[in-house]
């Protein structure tokens, strides 16, 4: 009966709940950073009640499990969901931004909110249209279909010594207001810098880019992700 059916607005919305859970929880543990209930809250947008639901929703369906300090981790079966819903983000931006010149520091939000509608076959016609990138705009690697491997993030930015050079080859895609800030600083996926000097007593780190140097807070450093290289 009509009156039995679930809206599909609801439905919807529920969908894009789910994926935007495993999307974040694949990518918070990739980071190495804890998948409690608050830091999935604050991510998210949403209180810690809805949260707890979800989590407790998801760990039912085979999709999370709880660890001993009760974090949330992805099960194979979440892994698999988890890095579906990641390919599929990537791919957008990575459009989004050759195809139709969307700044890097807005296509997250516009990536997420088209890909809980995008078909698996429009996402491979855009994956194939593109050439296959490995990389979207952020220098996230954009897993291939049926993709099993672990994702690296390499050496946070903070972590680098004073007097090294270092690779940019990520930069977290948390905060829109930070990329805008690196963008102008010239730091984004593909730049070569050199950490010239670490003020003391949490201090900034100070990082030569071209002939220029800046000042970054521990919130830009631990965006920053790349490797040491000499």
């Amino acid at each position: 009966m009509i009156g039995d059916r679930v809206p599909e607005c609801c439905t919807l919305a529920h969908t894009s709940a789910v994926e935007d859970t495993l999307r974040t929880v694949f990518v918070r543990s990739g980071r190495g950073e804890p998948v409690s209930t608050s830091a999935l809250a604050d991510e998210l947008g949403v209180s810690a009640p809805t949260v707890s639901i979800m989590l407790k929703r998801l760990t039912a369906a085979g999709l999370l499990r709880r660890t001993d300090g009760h974090l949330a981790a992805l099960t194979d079966h979440g892994t698999a969901h988890a890095r579906d819903v990641v390919r599929r983000h990537r791919l957008l931006e990575a459009f989004l931004a050759q195809e139709l010149g969307v700044p890097w520091d807005e296509v997250h939000a516009e990536a997420d909110a088209l890909e809980h509608a995008v078909s698996d076959r429009l996402v491979d016609r855009i994956d194939s249209h593109l050439g296959h990138p490995g990389r979207d705009p952020h220098g996230d690697p954009i897993p291939r279909a049926g993709d099993r491997q672990e994702e690296e993030w390499g050496l946070r930015l903070d972590a680098a010594p004073a007097g090294s050079t270092f690779d940019v080859e990520r930069v977290y895609d948390r905060d829109s207001a930070a990329l805008r800030y690196l963008s102008g600083l010239g730091i984004h996926p593909g730049v070569r810098l050199d950490v010239t000097a670490r003020q003391p007593f949490g201090g900034p780190l100070w990082v030569r880019v071209g002939a220029a140097d800046h000042a970054l807070g521990e919130p830009l450093t631990h965006l920053v992700h790349g490797r040491v290289v000499a």
